[in-house]
């Protein structure tokens, strides 16, 4: 039980109380139990890395020279200093680990165990944007919004999913469950599980290991080239006619 103090002096009376054994040990508990967590985080993050990338030879290695990883622990501290009211000090950490890694993760996004951000440069991470475990980001990806949402205005990326190099995913969607987004694919859509998508904007090529079209990751739909199709067709409808009207034209100028 709680100690209560009474200390008398000439302002007044003061009142202290001081925990009690149950208490303190109620703390200590939620204190280990808080770096028991925290260290499971870190181990499962440099799982990810050395199971994912070849070039990881040591956990040592990957803790002091993955640029990815830097930017993962600091979130986590940012984050839980964001969720216990640190606005400015939960900020202050992602925009300093920003200049020193190049990735950018709001502490205000929702990340899962087991995530590897490989080369890291370029990566942009919402307030909004929920990724859920085992995920893969590579260089250049971004989780952001259209500016037109507000609330919740990221995408929600679910388990196991890979997002390659310079992909975008924008706005409130929501990426199922072991997606693979192409790199350069911009996703605007909700994805289903189990798929692949590629493209501008980005398309499902594949869905349970099963292909849904004929299209591949080489040959891409690409709507500027369709624009260009259709603006060369046009042009050579407008040919033809005016082609007839000239000789329309000549033949009435002839009769005369």
């Amino acid at each position: 039980m709680s100690i209560r103090i009474k200390i008398t002096s000439e302002k007044g009376q003061k009142v202290f109380t001081l925990p009690g054994k149950k208490e303190i040990k109620e703390e200590f508990q939620k204190k280990k139990d808080s770096l028991h967590s925290s260290y499971t985080r870190l181990k499962d993050d440099i799982k990810a890395v050395r199971e994912r990338d070849p070039a990881a030879k040591t956990d040592a290695e990957v803790l002091t020279l993955y640029s990815g990883l830097h930017a993962t622990v600091a979130y986590r501290a940012a984050h839980a200093l964001h969720q216990n009211g640190h606005e400015y000090a939960s900020r202050f950490i992602s925009q300093t680990t920003k200049m020193f890694t190049g990735v950018e993760i709001h502490p205000g996004a929702t990340i899962g165990k087991g995530l590897f951000i490989d080369h890291g440069t370029g990566v942009v991470i919402g307030e909004t944007a929920v990724i859920g475990d085992n995920c893969t980001l590579y260089q250049g990806v971004t989780l952001g919004g259209t500016g037109k949402e507000t609330g919740k205005r990221h995408p929600t990326l679910g388990n196991n999913v890979m997002v390659g190099a310079g992909a975008k995913v924008l706005g409130p969607v929501k990426v199922g469950n072991n997606c693979k987004i192409a790199a350069g694919a911009i996703v605007l859509t909700d994805i289903p599980d189990n798929c692949t998508a590629v493209g501008v904007p980005a398309k499902v090529v594949r869905r349970d290991n099963l292909r849904v079209d004929d299209l591949d990751q080489i040959h891409i739909p690409d709507p500027v080239d369709r624009e260009l199709s259709a603006l060369r067709t046009e042009l050579k409808t407008l040919s033809a006619r005016l082609q007839e009207l000239e000789k329309t034209k000549k033949t009435e100028s002839e009769g005369e």
